[in-house]
Formats: structure tokens, C-alpha cells, sequence
């Protein structure tokens, strides 16, 4: 099959007959289901020997489907971030690789998910002809029957979602921005479903970011032009742009370069900088623009004028309330981090962080002067924190919460490194987790962290409950085991981290110990089971820490917890390359939080085994 396909546009249509939908950044993707199950791309190409874990959940849930068959739908292959991004880099390298052994790996690890915007046909019966509204219903009552999301959620463990449709342009646009989402899709509700055609009833809207840059080359057999900033005095390429240019001035353009240029080979005429644009791209993708369009000359300004330090500010745009001021301030200084890298980072980990600071209180560690001054711990919001920060009041502080990437974008602007969590939401009784802090005296004895890991991975597992660990981010690990919400007090998971410390201890009295007087512990671990109790907190996953390198509190798989685990490996810098090439060992945690078992370990905890 051909897809339909939308028509390009930067302004709204008119009218109350149209419905918008998030832009998904990802594989264009039909899913037949007769008797087999089909995958295919938008140039007819199978998808799901690199995708098997689409047809592993369809297989799984067989039977919920059996009665809608044979079905055809219309879908976006995705690498889903947020409810209104996906990561389309991670997604290039699945689409790219061979190794089975690798392609398994990546979908138990980090599975893709389709997500369905359109119904094509339903128990064997075409609906393409119907309009769109009547389309919509179907697939939302469908949805609804197979008991599926109807709202894109990476915490879910389906992989086939629903992508919803809106009737607010303006507030799906801000979520687009907030996000970085690649954009929107408007449809009529009159629209039928067209095999190959580019329609005017189906608009896309692309959150475009703009860089002034200069040109420095022209390609004789394509007619692209080559642009870049200076980055300390030299070029530095952000790709070539052909579309967007009027006929006049893409004449203009070009006699120009060739009445000036300064040398030329077989493939390019060579310019000296001096001529400037502005040009909207989607995003930098491998080193490259993508999508690419010229918006105007910049007559105004010179080449000089267009920088890295420019280009990086402007690679995202910003929601409304939300201003980055001194985004050229360095935060870190090995590596060299900058203010606008370090809100880059929140922004990009924020799906994966959000989770865990939700309905939180939030205790920050603010670098006003980054790594190279005095910091402090906040606790109170400050009287001029915007309207949309939410807060909370315990004990006679008042709490941000921060519950949404706003929020965290603004803290992250009064450069909060830091940000310290209760084992508790606001709205729990007791504790959401217990949480082992394994606290070696100094880095020189992380050993005894990774050793202590490991010995109560091996309790874990034979007492049949769930654990994730991460890097403290300083010199320690941490291991989590979720619980369900309100079912535990602090006194029911005392009587576990104590049998823990107690079973170290016991196996190995010369390495760890409970003496929370640091002068007593010599050489030990410190097993500070003390610490999981009520108003106590700890540093959230995915936080940064204000530690010489620029270390984060990073998440690990299990299997990297071994005599070569370090924690200066993971860091503000390549800890977004990390994830998308792993995935997040954390992807489970919510699934895992219902789920987990603890009953029978406390039931033996409080009585003792049975005789």
C-alpha cells in the first residue's frame, strides 16, 4: 500500500471541521492482519524481522484481536520519548541493523511501539471511503474493546497505542513546543482515506527551529547550498539547504557565489563568508540539518555574527514563561558544559526523570556559579517562581513539586543541579519503594558498593522480587525495589532493609557495616538502611550532581554491575547517547511497581518462617 500523505503548511486552517494530531517522528508503518501479520513501510518493505517485538505483543494478545479481523491500519513505527515526541535518531539505528542477537537486545530493552492514527479495514470490511469522523469513532471504540491506550504512555507496556485526536490546535501546539515534538497533523473530518494521494485535507505543521548561518559553498549537480557558524574561528557545517527559496532568489543566490567565488572543483564553487541566512530546519540529526528551508537573508547582520553559541541556543524553541538566561555560562569545566547543554539535558531526559520527581517534594542543590562557586540547598520555593510551578505545604516549607517539563525547565534555569526526592509522593501514606544506599568511604573502595549490590541481587531474586540499581551519581549504588502505593508502612519495610544489613553484615563483617559513627567504620561499607524512613530523601534517577565531572545518578542493567563498572562513565554529556542506544534500565519500574511481590517477605519478616 501507498500512504496518504499530508500537505506541508505553516499556517492554520480555518474552521471547526478539523482535528489535529501529534506528528510522530518515526517509520510510516501499515499493520494487515488475515491470517499472518504484516508490517510493511511506506515503500513496501517488511518491518518486523527488525521490529519483532510488534509481532511478538500482537501474537501475545491474539485472541483480544481474533474477533476484528482480518484488519488494516494506518500507523507511525516509533521510538516514543513523551506523549508528543519520538526519537527518531534511536529509531535510524534499529532500522539499520543486521545482528539478530542485537535486534533482540534492543526489543526486550527498549521496545519501538506503533502507534495508530487510522482504520483502513475492520473484520474484513474496507472503511477507507468513510470520512474521517466516522473513521475516528471506529478506531476509538476499538480501542476501547481491546482495552489499548488511547493516549501515547512509555510507561505502559502495550506497543500498539492510540494516537488521539484534538480540538485545541493552540494547546496540542504548546505541548509540541514544551516537548520538541516534530509537529502536528490537521485533518478534515470530511477527508476519506486516498491510497498514494498528497492531500489537501491532511495538513502537517513541523516545529521548525531557525539558525542565521552563512554560506560557504554551492554544488553545481544538485544546486544545494552548503551554510555554517563559526565555532572558535572555524566552520562548522550544519548541512545544505535547497528548498524555501523563491525562483528569483535562488537565482540571486547563486549568481552571486559565482561572481564571487573564490575557487571551485568538480563538485562545489567555493565562497568566502559573507553572505547570511536564515534557515528553519527540524532538527540536527548525524551532523546534518534535517529538512532544511530557507526562510529569509539576513542582510543585517554578518557572518560573524552567526556562532555556535547562537545556533545552540536556538536548536530548541521554548514554551511560553520559559527564558534561558546566560546560556553561554559554563556549568562544568571537564567536561565542558555550558548552562544551555545542561537544560538541553533536562529537556531530552525528562520523559524518563519526570516520573520519579511526580507529586514529589523537591529539594534542589543550586550551582548559581556552576561548579566553580558556592552552592546551596533549596527547599521553599522562592517568591518569584512563576504561576505554573506547583507546591506543596509540609511541616512548614513550601515545596515545589515538580510535575511537569516546565518546571523542570525553570529550575533548571536558576541552575538546580541537583534534586533530592522523599521515598513518598504527597498523596502516599507510606513509602513508594524501598531504597538501599550502598555508601563506600571514599571512591577508592567502590568495590565494596558492587560487591554489596550483588549480594542482595542474589537475596532479590531468590525471594522472587524485582530490584533496579543506579549509580549514586558521587561514590555509591543504590538499589530500588518498587512497592504498590499505599499498601506499606516505614515500620513494614524497616524489618526488610534491616534483614538485608543484617544478612551483609553477616557475610561479610569486614567489608560492610551499620555504625553510623564514620570514625568507627574504618574501611567499610556503610549500610544505611537507617536512612529509608519518612522525610528522609534521596537523589532522584537521571539527576545530575555538582561533582567535578558532571556525574549523573545514572540507571543501570544489571549485568553492568561488575569490577568494571565506574562512575565517571556516566555523565551529563553522554548520558542521552546512552539511552538511546540502550534504552532506560528503568523502563519497567511502573509495571514492576504493581506487580512486585513483597507480601510473603513480610509475612516471614513478622512471623518467621513455617514450620
Amino acid at each position: 500500500m501507498k500512504p496518504m500523505l499530508p500537505t506541508l503548511t505553516f499556517e492554520r486552517p480555518k474552521g471547526e471541521e478539523w482535528r489535529y494530531e501529534v506528528k510522530f517522528d518515526g517509520f510510516r508503518a501499515f499493520l494487515e492482519w488475515d491470517q499472518d501479520i504484516k508490517l510493511t513501510s511506506r515503500n513496501e518493505k517488511s518491518l518486523l524481522e527488525i521490529f519483532p517485538e510488534i509481532e511478538s505483543f500482537l501474537l501475545k494478545n491474539q485472541e483480544l484481536f481474533k474477533p476484528y479481523l482480518p484488519l488494516t491500519l494506518d500507523a507511525e513505527l516509533v521510538d516514543l520519548e513523551s506523549p508528543y515526541k519520538a526519537n527518531f535518531g534511536a529509531l535510524q539505528i534499529r532500522g539499520r541493523m543486521r545482528s539478530l542477537e542485537r535486534i533482540k537486545e534492543k526489543a526486550k530493552n527498549n521496545p519501538c511501539r506503533l502507534m495508530i492514527f487510522d482504520v483502513l479495514r475492520l473484520r474484513g470490511k474496507s472503511t477507507s471511503k468513510k470520512p474521517y469522523d466516522e473513521r475516528r469513532k471506529i478506531l476509538e471504540e476499538l480501542f476501547k474493546e481491546l482495552d489499548l491506550p488511547s493516549f501515547p504512555d512509555i510507561a505502559n507496556p502495550s506497543l500498539v497505542q492510540l494516537v488521539p485526536a484534538a480540538t485545541d490546535f493552540n494547546l496540542l501546539w504548546d505541548h509540541i513546543i514544551l516537548s520538541d515534538g516534530e509537529g502536528i497533523i490537521a485533518k478534515h473530518l470530511n477527508s476519506i482515506w486516498e491510497e498514494g494521494k498528497r492531500t489537501d485535507k491532511w495538513y502537517k505543521f513541523k516545529n521548525f527551529k531557525y539558525v542565521t548561518c552563512f554560506v560557504t559553498a554551492y554544488e553545481k549537480s544538485n544546486g544545494y547550498f552548503y551554510v555554517s557558524v563559526y565555532k572558535d574561528k572555524e566552520f562548522y557545517p550544519l548541512g545544505a539547504v535547497l528548498f524555501g527559496f523563491k525562483p528569483d532568489e535562488k537565482a540571486a543566490l547563486f549568481q552571486t557565489i559565482k561572481d564571487n567565488h573564490t575557487h571551485e572543483d568538480d563538485r562545489f564553487l567555493y565562497v568566502n563568508p559573507a553572505i547570511c541566512l536564515e534557515v528553519k530546519y527540524l532538527e540536527m540529526y548525524e551532523g546534518q540539518m534535517r529538512e532544511p528551508h530557507f526562510h529569509q537573508f539576513r542582510f543585517d547582520i554578518k557572518p560573524e555574527d552567526c556562532t555556535f553559541e547562537k545556533f545552540a541556543q536556538q536548536r530548541k524553541n521554548l514554551p511560553s514563561g520559559i527564558e534561558i538566561t546566560h546560556p553561554d555560562k559554563p556549568i562544568w569545566e571537564d567536561p565542558a558544559i555550558q548552562k544551555v547543554e545542561f537544560i538541553d539535558y533536562l529537556r531530552e531526559i525528562s520523559p524518563l526523570m519526570l516520573p520519579f520527581l511526580q507529586d514529589r517534594l523537591l529539594t534542589v542543590i543550586r550551582y548559581p556559579h556552576g561548579m566553580f562557586g558556592e552552592a546551596f540547598y533549596q527547599k521553599n520555593a522562592p517568591d518569584y517562581a512563576p504561576e505554573f510551578v506547583k507546591t506543596s505545604m509540609s511541616e512548614g516549607i513550601n515545596y515545589i513539586v515538580c510535575n511537569d517539563l516546565k518546571t523542570l525547565l525553570w529550575l533548571g534555569n536558576q541552575i538546580a543541579v541537583e534534586y533530592h526526592i522523599p521515598f513518598q509522593t504527597i498523596n502516599s501514606a507510606g513509602p513508594d519503594e524501598i531504597v538501599f544506599d550502598l555508601d563506600p568511604p571514599s571512591r577508592d573502595y567502590f568495590h565494596l558498593a558492587i560487591d554489596a549490590a550483588l549480594m542482595i541481587k542474589e537475596v532479590l531474586d531468590q525471594l522472587e522480587l524485582v530490584g533496579f540499581i543506579k549509580t549514586s551519581g558521587n561514590k555509591g549504588l543504590q538499589i530500588y525495589i518498587p512497592l504498590p502505593k499505599n499498601k506499606y508502612t516505614y515500620d513494614d519495610t524497616r524489618l526488610f532493609t534491616a534483614f538485608i544489613a543484617e544478612y551483609l553484615i553477616s557475610k561479610k563483617p569486614e567489608s560492610f557495616t551499620i555504625e553510623r559513627l564514620k570514625k568507627n567504620r574504618g574501611n567499610r561499607l556503610y549500610v544505611d538502611y537507617i536512612q529509608h524512613a519518612e522525610g528522609k530523601t534521596i537523589i532522584a534517577p537521571f539527576s545530575p550532581r555538582g561533582t567535578k565531572h558532571a556525574t549523573v545518578a545514572a540507571p543501570l542493567f544489571w549485568d553492568e554491575v561488575d569490577e568494571h563498572l565506574t562512575i565517571q562513565n556516566f555523565k551529563v554529556n553522554n548520558m542521552i547517547s546512552r539511552i538511546k542506544e540502550k534504552g532506560s534500565p528503568f523502563a519497567d519500574y511502573l509495571k514492576v511497581k504493581e506487580q512486585q511481590a513483597f507480601d510473603p517477605v513480610l509475612a516471614v519478616l513478622r512471623n518467621g518462617p513455617k514450620k
